[in-house]
């Protein structure tokens, strides 16, 4: 879930910006560097920075957003507020969030931890802190998965204001970690930490990203096949693809730095929320030309054009209250919900295909620069891996 999180100037500059685990230290932004200068620390942080980071989103917003709005009376927009709601896939979505922060730790996408891991070198050089890590992960996912399904009906059960603490506390534990690192002479080596970014690299990112490409263009065949033959079953079956594209998106949601966030392919895949209404627009109108964004746009053009399609377009495209649409769900009182007719039928179809074909291709660019090139240059990978990110100026 990304608000209008991407700047047209960021791509202009052509510089990369990170966040960070430090909550007051938003001075300086780390972008590319020419030459190979950095320590393997700078992308170590890196990484932490990007676990803190979803730590907090799933903690404060994706969670907490809606919690706030319930309990100051605002129901209904408390409602609009949780992120996959159509699909009642919101607290998956957000467990995944955390299993992104343990694979990042852990140097895995299975949950075993790796020789060559953040995991491994911590439970070597401090025991004590590494099972503090662990907890913290385990605790914060176990604590989303406890709230009650789906979260767009519990939203003020108790078991989400136990879910908030957990993910704010695992955002502490990970300060910790970070702030050990840089302390720590025995753990914060070039030798040391090397072999970690590899692994990290090689075995949790860029299998994560291939997963996503797999997984969009299946999604794409299925709003295909739909276009082609519509029917309840090819309801299903796209809704099928579409848990299964989710699964590697919100598992990568630990790294969202480099090309996912400064080609703005994190909002053009998975805005929230959505403009509702423009999208019962197109589907009435049947045109498509309002879907992709050029550099010259505005902040607002795009964000527009965000929030007309994604993942979460096609989920409204392809769910109702959680489950599959049919060719028959009848007609909804409320236009911003509008449902399949014989009316709107082609544009339907014709819709979940632009928003399919357009997700495989973000996907597509996202692991292509991680792998062949960015921008032009070299493969992102390679930049990473080389540590050759340093301070703005």
């Amino acid at each position: 879930m990304r608000k209008n999180l991407f700047l047209t100037t960021m791509l202009v500059a052509g510089c990369l910006s990170f966040a960070s685990c430090d909550k007051n230290n938003n001075d300086d932004e780390p972008k590319l560097v020419d030459d190979e200068t950095q320590s393997a620390l700078v992308c170590v942080e890196q990484i932490i920075d990007g676990c803190c980071d979803i730590a907090n989103e799933v903690g404060n917003a994706k969670i907490g957003d809606p919690y706030d709005l319930w309990n100051s009376g605002q129901q209904t927009k408390a409602l609009y507020a949780v992120e996959s709601w159509y699909s009642w896939h919101s607290i998956d979505d957000y467990s995944n969030n955390i299993l992104s922060v343990r694979n990042a730790y852990y140097g895995t996408r299975d949950g075993k931890v790796a020789t060559q891991s953040l995991a491994t070198l911590i439970a070597a050089n401090n025991a004590g802190l590494d099972k503090q890590v662990r907890d913290a992960i385990q605790t914060a996912y176990d604590a989303i998965q406890s709230i009650p399904a789906p979260f767009r009906n519990n939203i003020g059960a108790a078991e989400v204001k136990t879910a908030m603490a957990a993910c704010n506390d695992l955002e502490d534990t990970l300060s910790e970690l970070k702030a050990y690192l840089q302390r720590t002479s025995a753990v914060n080596s070039d030798q040391a930490l090397q072999p970690i970014l590899d692994t990290y690299v090689n075995d949790v990112v860029l299998p994560t990203y291939k997963a996503l490409v797999d997984a969009n263009t299946k999604l794409y065949n299925a709003a295909q096949a739909f276009a082609a033959a519509p029917s309840d079953k090819a309801f299903a079956a796209a809704c099928e693809a579409w848990l299964t594209a989710r699964e590697p998106w919100e598992t990568s949601e630990a790294f969202i730095f480099g090309p996912v966030e400064d080609l703005g392919l994190d909002p053009n895949m998975d805005n929230w929320p959505l403009d509702q209404d423009a999208i019962v627009n197109i589907l009435n109108s049947g045109r498509f030309d309002n879907l992709t964004w050029s550099d010259g746009d505005s902040d607002d053009e795009i964000e527009a054009v965000q929030s007309v399609r994604g993942f979460h377009t096609m989920e409204f495209l392809i769910f109702k209250n959680g489950k599959a649409r049919t060719l028959t769900d009848g007609t909804s009182t409320d236009p911003s919900e509008l449902d399949y007719t014989s009316a709107n039928a082609r544009s339907w179809g014709n819709y979940m295909v632009q928003v399919g074909y357009l997700l495989q291709q973000d996907a597509t660019l996202l692991y292509d620069s991680w792998t062949k090139s960015y921008e032009g240059g070299r493969a992102y990978k390679d930049l990473f891996l080389s540590h050759n990110i340093g301070d703005e100026e």
